[in-house]
């Protein structure tokens, strides 16, 4: 099957298993990371400190981005 000529189904068909499994691996590293993350700040003394920087870090990216300020690249 050459695949320059196959139709879009067959493609879909071919990519269907990899994409599958990438987002199989995708969804298990985020659960992976996000129970490491709730142990932590259940752990940690200061958990309304910990989730308050995290709250603030996520409210001045969208406004930086909402106002488009682009960072310097090096």
């Amino acid at each position: 099957m050459d695949l320059v000529a196959a139709a879009r189904w067959e493609h879909l068909i071919i990519w269907l298993p990899a994409a599958i499994i990438g987002i199989g691996l995708v969804g298990g590293v985020l659960i992976l990371l996000g129970r490491a993350f709730a142990a932590t700040v259940r752990e940690s003394g200061h958990p309304r400190l910990i989730l308050g920087g995290l709250v603030a870090l996520v409210g001045v990216i969208v406004l930086l981005t909402y106002l488009g300020v682009d960072l310097p690249r090096e």
